[in-house]
């Protein structure tokens, strides 16, 4: 078993767990305002306006690189990252792996005006409200680890919850998939979720696949001014970044450095 199907097969067990405390039902009745901070809409602009957008993310910890902040203090992080410029963040919310939790997305969302995505391991319609019942702007839909079926079922249900999808995709097979959901916002992943390795140029190869009329997140592996400008050169304007921001001694200086 890959460390991908270990966290799938936990998501599972913890979904269940949440269904038992709180039913649909339950969640759909305590969901009160389904306002959109408009987080698919910003990385269309910033793409048309050819300008450099991050999407910074909130991580405690990896499978890949274990602790990455020791006094994490994520709504510390989040006012950083909009005070320096980032144009949306993201929060991983995966208990087990990453050290995440969902209720740190309503209380970012109290202190900044910015979107929010939710990462995580989406694989129920359930979790969908459960996002926007914590106040996600958007969600994280991971095609190496769901069906078309199940992937058209969440962005159906999405719809009606009025919370954009970011799809992500590693490999060409999983953008064939992804063109076939016509959501027109895909990230590609330089990390491959089975082995945890970085391959900077998995962009680079993949992005010939996807249509023109497409917005695409780089994912993964950003380090420096140089990566950036490289993907400017294929038409990429809103980025992905985690590990290089939150491991940086000054992130609004780190950030500066990406977008200037």
């Amino acid at each position: 078993m890959n460390i991908l199907d270990e966290i799938c097969k936990n998501k599972k067990i913890e979904i269940k767990n949440e269904k038992n405390k709180y039913s649909l039902n339950t969640l759909e009745k305590l969901i009160k305002n389904k306002k959109n901070r408009g987080f698919k809409s910003l990385l269309k602009q910033k793409e048309n306006d050819k300008k450099i957008n991050i999407i910074g993310e909130i991580k405690k910890s990896s499978p890949s690189a274990g602790i990455i902040v020791n006094n994490y203090n994520p709504i510390n992080i989040a006012i950083n990252y909009e005070k320096s410029g980032v144009g949306a963040i993201s929060v991983l919310t995966e208990k087990k792996f990453f050290n995440g939790e969902l209720d740190h997305i309503s209380i970012i969302n109290k202190n900044v005006n910015i979107p929010i995505l939710r990462k995580d391991f989406i694989i129920d319609p359930y979790q969908v409200a459960q996002s926007k019942f914590y106040k996600a702007d958007a969600i994280l839909l991971i095609m190496s680890i769901l069906s078309l079926n199940q992937a058209i079922e969440i962005l159906d249900i999405s719809k009606k919850y009025e919370i954009d999808c970011l799809i992500e995709v590693h490999n060409e097979k999983e953008i064939e998939s992804a063109l076939k959901l016509n959501n027109n916002l895909i990230g590609i992943n330089n990390r491959n979720l089975s082995d945890l390795t970085v391959d900077l140029n998995n962009v680079k190869n993949l992005i010939r696949n996807i249509p023109k009329d497409y917005t695409v997140v780089a994912e993964s592996g950003i380090k420096v001014k140089n990566d950036i400008s490289l993907y400017n050169s294929l038409g990429i304007y809103n980025f992905l970044i985690g590990e290089s921001l939150l491991k940086s001694k000054d992130i609004n200086k780190k950030i500066k450095e990406f977008t200037n």
